[in-house]
């Protein structure tokens, strides 16, 4: 536990995560271990998320998440995400490739959108929450080349900079190429970028055009009218 704050708080935030993160669900016992608590703790914990909706749990004794977690995150949900769906669809379709949104949290790039190419071709085991080091991959590094130059910053994000977008091979995910290209967001958005995944490396080294493109008409759709 990081010092200082509520101990408790911590917990149940980590306990809600935790279930959020396993769409089948997760008994007490599982969630005990994993916080590294008695059970009691956190059968206590598991009590509080279900008395306020934020976590249900079935006739197994499984813990999921609850119907006031999804009103909160709508009701909280990011105007970028919203205009951003159309603008993946539109690029998964186009590359054949799976289409992200990734924001930067501390170092590490979270995808807080993930759109599948239409069709029933293979597909990525990469979800919204999933969480890749900043430094690496190509969603990482765009963010860190939207953000003011520093003195010691690599060679590599200066070159991303310059060319507007990244092309990474294999960085984060075995056999998976990378591009992706910053979003110029308000100031009441996080950083973000476009970002393509794909098995296929030929696809990677041409797509960057159309991710510069789609990266382009994402900021030029957060843009405050003149």
């Amino acid at each position: 536990m990081a010092a200082g704050g509520s101990q408790t708080l911590e917990r149940g935030l980590m306990a809600l995560r935790m279930i959020a993160e396993e769409p089948q669900g997760l008994t007490a016992s599982e969630i005990a271990a994993r916080l590294g608590v008695h059970r009691s703790i956190a059968y206590r914990l598991l009590t509080a998320l279900v008395r306020q909706d934020f976590a249900s749990k079935d006739e197994a004794n499984r813990y999921r998440i609850g119907v006031a977690f999804f009103t909160l995150a709508q009701q909280s949900r990011p105007p970028m995400l919203d205009t951003a769906q159309p603008v993946l669809r539109d690029l998964a379709a186009e590359l054949g490739a799976t289409a992200c949104l990734v924001v930067r949290d501390g170092m590490e790039a979270v995808a807080v959108a993930v759109v599948e190419p239409p069709g029933s071709g293979a597909r990525l085991s990469y979800r919204i929450g999933n969480r890749d080091p900043l430094d690496r991959g190509a969603g990482g590094l765009a963010l860190l080349a939207a953000a003011d130059p520093t003195p010691d910053e690599p060679e590599r994000i200066a070159d991303v900079r310059v060319r507007g977008y990244a092309v990474t091979s294999e960085e984060v995910l075995p056999g998976i190429f990378g591009v992706a290209s910053p979003v110029g967001a308000r100031s009441d958005e996080q950083p973000a970028a476009v970002t393509v995944l794909t098995h296929h490396q030929d696809l990677a080294e041409a797509a960057a055009p159309a991710v510069v493109a789609a990266a382009e008409r994402l900021t030029t759709a957060l843009s405050p009218s003149v």
